[in-house]
């Protein structure tokens, strides 16, 4: 199976634009590149830029479902996208790749902005290898266009078809927003359960669909035993239609020795909901997962407790999917290992994010005496203010 590789961002927000397109040879040089493992922890001080690498990956999700549009026009449109605005840089270049041991795909795409502050295409093409061929074949989509040409195209063409599946299969989350208006909160479409949405919104009837099937209750009943090792009081979900509204249902659920009081998710803490989301996302049928999960800060008001048996189910995931998550958690980071992460740091002088790996093997004697936090608190990791 091929796995996220490396991503490249020459012009994305706090990523500089180097002048010009450039090639594989030289993506690699100028420090936009982001090599992925397994497991990729992104750590960095505040305004370092790891956001904006979950946010590329976001960007990808509304591209895959034609929605670029969309997603600049919520992020401010094509001048708060473009580093520093279309006058710094005119355009903006990114590339994707994939690898297995037999084969080679690229994504890439070029961007310039067009009014009214959009960003518009001027070059899509994709390029794949595997090792029993003896062309590589590369293919120029389109150009001049709005809306990412690769869906279109993989009705017809088996290579764009397999670059769109491996596209679409890297999704991101974020599941902060728990406040009383926050969507897993309220009522959702029972109907709503071909994945797991990017907030959780449908998390009553994901979790129902699964209770309800019998080749996938087990992994359920492994959801409700996490969730009862990080909240010992919780028995188990009550979801189930409405009488008044038998089209959607509520995350409502019980404690333990106390049968007969039903609580709803407005009775839920934060903390609490956030890691029902997270067990759920995580400990999903393997074949619901998708192939890479992009998280942004999943430690967020979660317990140490918590975030230790978070880390556990994340190692138990990674040989089934990979995970991409950022942190400012030291008792998070702690989890990995310093060939695990990659730091994400601004240059103070000309105001750009770069991306680096640790060398492990230069670090060994500081290993063996510190944790992973350690290193990182004392800047032999750097990604400090």
């Amino acid at each position: 199976m091929s796995k996220l590789k490396r991503i490249f961002l020459n012009g994305f927000k706090s990523f500089r634009f180097a002048g010009r397109e450039l090639d594989e040879a030289q993506q690699t040089e100028a420090g936009n590149a982001i090599e992925f493992g397994d497991i990729t922890v992104l750590l960095g001080a505040n305004g370092a830029g790891k956001s904006n690498i979950v946010s590329f990956f976001r960007m990808l999700n509304y591209m895959m479902t034609g929605a670029l549009q969309e997603f600049v026009g919520k992020g401010g449109g094509a001048s708060s996208i473009l580093h520093y605005g279309p006058k710094t840089t005119p355009k903006m270049q990114a590339v994707v790749e994939f690898e297995s041991d037999q084969r080679k795909s690229r994504y890439e795409m070029i961007f310039t902005d067009a009014p009214p502050d959009i960003l518009m295409f001027t070059n899509e093409n994709v390029f794949f290898h595997d090792a029993a061929c003896p062309r590589p074949q590369e293919m120029v989509l389109q150009s001049g266009h709005q809306e990412s040409a690769l869906k279109g195209r993989a009705k017809n063409n088996g290579t764009c078809r397999v670059i769109y599946a491996m596209l679409s299969g890297c999704r991101t989350y974020q599941f902060h927003d728990t406040s009383a208006t926050a969507n897993v909160r309220k009522p959702s479409y029972i109907e709503n359960t071909k994945y797991l949405l990017s907030d959780a919104g449908n998390l009553a009837p994901y979790l129902y669909a699964m209770r309800e099937s019998t080749q996938e209750r087990r992994y359920y009943d492994r959801i409700v035993s996490t969730i009862q090792q990080v909240y010992p009081q919780f028995k188990d979900f009550d979801i189930e239609p409405s009488r008044l509204d038998d089209k959607n249902m509520l995350l409502n659920w019980r404690e333990k020795g106390n049968s007969e009081y039903l609580f709803g998710p407005h009775q839920l803490s934060d903390g609490t909901l956030r890691f029902m989301a997270l067990a759920t996302l995580f400990l999903q049928p393997p074949h619901r997962l998708p192939s890479a999960i992009v998280i942004d800060e999943p430690e967020l008001g979660l317990h140490p407790h918590a975030i230790t048996v978070l880390a556990g189910i994340i190692h138990g995931v990674s040989n089934k999917c990979q995970v991409v998550l950022s942190t400012q958690s030291t008792r998070l980071v702690d989890e990995f290992e310093v060939g695990q992460i990659v730091v994400v740091e601004r240059d103070r002088k000309e105001n750009f994010s770069r991306c680096r790996r640790p060398d492990a093997k230069a670090l060994e004697e500081w290993i063996k005496q510190y944790s992973t936090s350690e290193l990182w608190e004392k800047n032999v990791l750097g990604g400090r203010p």
